[in-house]
């Protein structure tokens, strides 16, 4: 753990004012009858509950709205203080460097590999995107837009289809629009570096813009596959756009979901069904705990990466931080951060996914999923904050997202799960109860910390991302889940009868025997 701040917790919210609060009785939940919560028919361009007759997890006064800000902040309890002073090489080189801030490994065996990290928030993004409720203020989620549609629909690569974002096509309307950054493919971009996307942060880090790439380039293909075929030309983009998303919806199920929350979760929920998200027979919608929930995943981002193998001008590999300061404002910046062009800012995928055959020793894991993020995500460049504004800190902007949302305390959901609940030593030097009602975003971190040591997330976490996973290609009229339940995939891959993030790099040519890399 990290070292004691040089200013007590309970030092630092006494300053602010105020008697300590009493602890609210762990045990006083509101009454509940039947399998699932009640809640109205949420709008599915609104945010909605899961649990409506939990309240939240504190009450948003200025002393609560401080301790989070004092959890969240660089040097603060989750901080993992990585080394920056060591590098990006030493960083993935040296694993102990970094004891606080763990690989997602065991010995040889890899749990999670560091593709997992980006193509979970590849999905975030193309079903969350809330751009108007203010941080750390009470905000009913009924009145805030989602601006993606709450469904794997790969909005943020189509758009809203030829017709409606022609910015985002060839002039033939079918295929998808790709471009070059000199070595390699790149998103489309304006003259002064922005990607010319339907959703901007799939271009916050060079990783998740070429995930981006990838899938652009796995539909052009497609279209010249059916091309090929003979289909007729008014076809071709539905035919091509369901092809691919069926595809990428199969990988959800079969191969992220497994990874993250355990195969055991997901054949519960599939075989035992939804307790907890249960919109039937209303449209589906994002709920706040599990938008919440979900941000689980920036703590398997690491501090560096080798983006590429032989990236750089003397054929040597290109290592950066994720987000580095000395980066801003750079036209090639030092670190991995999006918005820019250049020979070496693409992807070798076999540093992020494994492909197998002697690339399997390339292959590096994510950070395991507990309470310890890594550093340079404490220090954001607003590029890649939506809004544009502080602060910077990511684990700071989590913690107030929960005050926002007056999301329940994860002790409360827990409970209501019917899993054992936690009790966070760790955080009752704040005086305010946290340690009993603790925001949901920290206790899912800790829970797959204390429950998996940081393998996957624990019961409760789990549960939560996997109901609302499963239920969104469930309740999904354009799903084969939904539609076709006993649909395989048609494109190739490695093993014949499953396909994986590495059969689709593959068809989408990015893979490491296309470049010859």
């Amino acid at each position: 753990m990290p070292s004691t701040p040089s200013v007590s917790r309970r030092g630092f919210i006494a300053r602010v004012g105020g008697a300590a609060a009493g602890a609210v009785a762990i045990g006083a939940v509101p009454p509940f009858a039947g399998s699932h919560a009640a809640y109205a028919a949420t709008p599915p361009d609104r945010f909605g509950r899961m649990f409506t007759d939990l309240g939240p997890f504190i009450p948003p006064d200025d002393r609560r709205r401080a301790a989070l800000m004092d959890i969240g902040r660089p040097g603060g309890i989750m901080d993992a203080r990585d080394p920056l002073q060591e590098g990006p090489v030493r960083l993935i080189t040296n694993p102990e460097l970094s004891p606080n801030n763990r690989d997602s490994q065991d010995g040889t065996t890899i749990h999670m590999t560091a593709g997992v990290t980006f193509f979970g928030q590849f999905l975030d993004h193309d079903m969350t995107f809330d751009t108007t409720s203010p941080l750390g203020i009470p905000t009913a989620p009924e009145s805030s837009p989602n601006s993606r549609t709450p469904s794997f629909d790969l909005d943020t690569v189509y758009g809203g289809g030829p017709v409606a974002s022609p910015a985002l096509y060839e002039p033939d309307r079918v295929k998808l629009r790709i471009e070059s950054g000199g070595l390699f493919e790149d998103v489309p971009r304006q003259s002064n570096g922005t990607a010319i996307i339907s959703d901007p942060r799939n271009d916050e880090n060079a990783i998740i813009s070429g995930l981006q790439s990838a899938f652009i380039l796995a539909h052009n293909r497609i279209v010249d596959q059916l091309r090929g075929q003979g289909v007729p030309a008014a076809q071709q983009f539905a035919q091509a756009r369901r092809t691919l998303t069926w595809h990428y919806h199969w990988l959800i199920l079969k191969e992220f979901l497994p990874t993250i929350v355990g195969q055991s979760m997901v054949n519960t929920v599939l075989s035992g069904g939804r307790r907890w998200y249960r919109p039937d027979p209303s449209p589906a919608f994002i709920p706040v705990e599990f938008q919440i929930a979900y941000r689980f995943g920036h703590s398997m981002v690491r501090p560096s990466y080798r983006l590429n193998l032989a990236g750089n001008p003397d054929g040597t590999a290109f290592f950066g931080f994720i987000f580095d300061p000395a980066g801003e404002g750079q036209a090639d910046p030092v670190d991995l951060r999006g918005g820019a062009r250049a020979p070496r800012r693409f992807v070798g995928w076999q540093t992020f996914f494994d492909f197998g055959g002697d690339q399997t020793t390339n292959v590096r894991p994510n950070k395991r999923i507990d309470t310890q993020i890594s550093t340079p995500l404490f220090n954001l460049p607003l590029g890649a904050i939506a809004s544009g504004d502080p602060p910077t800190s990511l684990a700071t902007r989590n913690l107030l997202r929960t005050m926002t949302w007056g999301v329940p305390a994860g002790q409360l959901i827990a409970q209501r799960m019917g899993y054992p609940m936690l009790h966070l030593q760790e955080l009752a030097g704040y005086g305010v109860a946290l340690e009993n009602h603790t925001p949901l975003w920290y206790y899912v971190l800790a829970e797959a910390e204390r429950t998996t040591n940081g393998v996957t997330l624990g019961p409760c976490g789990g549960r939560l991302v996997a109901e609302v996973f499963i239920g969104l290609l469930q309740l999904d009229p354009g799903s084969w889940v939904r539609t076709q339940p006993t649909w395989t995939p048609t494109l190739p891959s490695a093993t014949p009868g499953t396909f994986k993030m590495a059969d689709l790099l593959r068809w989408a040519r990015v893979d490491p025997a296309s470049r010859g890399q």
